[in-house]
């Protein structure tokens, strides 16, 4: 990009934003031309209400700060025109464009620095929306100076490698850029690293392995997914346990490194409002059936993630499967396989990191008591038609199915909380993960995400245990793709009892949990 033009004969100036695009963006050139005409400020380049919004931001910012503004036509341009704009991360660099233009300040902006911000009326910097993104974005295009609000600092810091410029008024930016103070200039470094002390090891109200009376089977179920980032679903009648299952399993995970740490937090940025929090613990994401396809999903008027985004690195948790609809649980497909999610509009195309793990529970019928010792008062096709509401290749990309049975009462308040469960299991878990860290030599990889390639090059399947799969396959009517998951649980199987191959034992016992899955639903 060229640096900063001052021509005296058409009185025009050029820096530099960033254009949100879906999770990611594109970096913006903020073109200002000054005119002999009617005083006026005209924003043209495919810009929403929001931005174009920015001209009485910009009027009210500049006369509470003491500034004044052009006396003549103002033509701001944002270019590419053809890449629809929104939102008012514009307003300082449109700001700083036309001080630029008028020559009140004589700062030589570079093709690396760009400005991001929103005015207030009172001159005052807002921060904005998904800034991590934005320096990312930024980043890669070559941008490594960025003139951000103050409140977006922490957040922004976690992005390694740049130099950021925290700003807090219009006043503070002119300024700075007069060189009348000196600003405050903070190298990220290697990007900063806010892990709060873990919460479930602090707060004794967290749900544990040994709160759990029973349900041994199930509680495996979760280790197992725990450790190699397999998709669960548990099936029983109602108040068996099936939702403190699924809570239990956050405090099975390890926390977040710096590099998930900066994909989740600046995946909440985009979602909500709080632009100063750092997410440091693994989502967990349990939206009820009532909640929208768009809620779900991501999309709306302007692109959001949903929840399926929303629980990347974490969570996903679907309480009573079958009461969600159809269409929400079909949109299911891609990120349970790819782990992505793209979402596609009229106006435009937005693609977000999905890869979560999916904990799902469904009563055997609607009334929830079919097959137990309780009466059932559900019709043959009522159950039939509760049973059909979730799709085959659905049930085909879970790999744990865990039934949940109920306990005998007595049992209930036995004994007091059994810690050394729960950090045994912890502990096995992490050492599963390091297996796989090794064995990949991808932080991010686990047995879950192996290929087909990857499955024949280091899944080391003893011939024995494949002849045991191979027969039991046929028995069970496996699909291919279980076939292949199937191996993948044994593989993390394997990881949890230090095994160098999967056996015949390993291969059972991830058969078993596959074997359960026509009786599930």
């Amino acid at each position: 990009m060229e640096n900063f033009r001052l021509e005296c004969g058409c009185m025009s100036a050029k820096v530099h934003s960033i254009i949100s695009v879906g999770g990611s963006g594109i970096v913006a050139d903020i073109e200002c031309h000054l005119s002999n005409s009617l005083p006026g400020i005209v924003i043209v380049g495919f810009a929403n209400k929001a931005v174009d919004e920015a001209k009485e931001r910009i009027r009210g910012a500049f006369a509470n700060s003491n500034l004044q503004l052009p006396r003549k036509r103002i033509t701001i341009n944002l270019a590419p025109a053809d890449v629809p704009k929104d939102g008012s991360s514009f307003d300082l660099a449109i700001a700083a464009a036309i001080l630029a233009a008028g020559q009140q300040i004589k700062h030589q902006f570079s093709a690396s620095e760009a400005l991001l911000g929103e005015l207030g009326l009172d001159g005052s910097l807002r921060p904005v929306r998904g800034i991590i993104g934005k320096v990312l974005a930024g980043r890669a295009k070559g941008v490594t100076t960025f003139y951000i609000p103050e409140a977006n600092l922490r957040q922004a810091q976690l992005v390694p490698g740049v130099t950021l410029i925290p700003v807090t008024e219009l006043a503070g930016l002119y300024q700075l850029l007069c060189k009348m103070v000196i600003p405050l200039i903070v190298e990220t470094g290697d990007g900063i690293f806010e892990a709060e002390p873990a919460a479930a090891a602090k707060n004794p109200d967290t749900v544990q392995l040994g709160d759990i009376i029973g349900q041994a089977h199930a509680k495996r179920a979760l280790e197992i997914a725990a450790a190699g980032g397999h998709n669960v679903f548990f099936s029983g009648p109602p108040g068996t346990g099936k939702s403190m299952l699924a809570k239990t399993l956050p405090s099975l995970l390890p926390q977040l490194n710096h590099e998930e740490m900066l994909e989740v937090t600046h995946l909440h940025s985009l979602a909500g409002h709080e632009y100063d929090r750092i997410i440091s613990q693994r989502p967990f994401r349990a939206p009820h059936h009532s909640a929208t396809h768009v809620a779900i999903i991501g999309g709306g008027q302007t692109l959001r993630p949903g929840e399926i985004s929303l629980s990347h690195r974490g969570i996903l948790f679907f309480d009573e499967l079958p009461e969600f609809s159809r269409m929400t649980l079909e949109a299911l497909r891609q990120p349970l396989e790819d782990r992505i999610i793209s979402v596609a509009r009229a106006k435009d195309t937005a693609e977000y990191p999905a890869s979560f793990i999916l904990v799902a529970t469904a009563n055997p019928c609607p009334c929830g008591y079919f097959g137990t010792n309780k009466t059932c008062r559900c019709t043959a096709s009522q159950i039939q038609r509760y049973q059909l509401k979730v799709s085959g290749p659905i049930l085909d990309r879970i790999d744990l199915y865990a039934e949940v049975n109920e306990i005998e009462h007595a049992k209930l308040l036995g004994k007091q909380r059994n810690d050394l469960e729960h950090t045994a299991a912890v502990k096995r878990v992490q050492k599963a993960r390091e297996h796989q860290d090794k064995r990949y030599k991808n932080s991010q990889k686990l047995n879950r995400d192996m290929t087909n390639a990857d499955i024949k090059q280091v899944a080391k399947l003893h011939p024995d245990a494949k002849q045991l799969l191979d027969t039991a396959a046929q028995k069970l009517e496996l699909s291919a793709r279980a076939y292949m998951r199937s191996i993948k649980v044994a593989r993390t199987i394997a990881d949890l009892e230090n095994s160098v191959e999967i056996t015949q034992a390993h291969i059972g016992e991830a058969l078993q949990y596959r074997s359960q899955q026509k009786a599930a639903l």
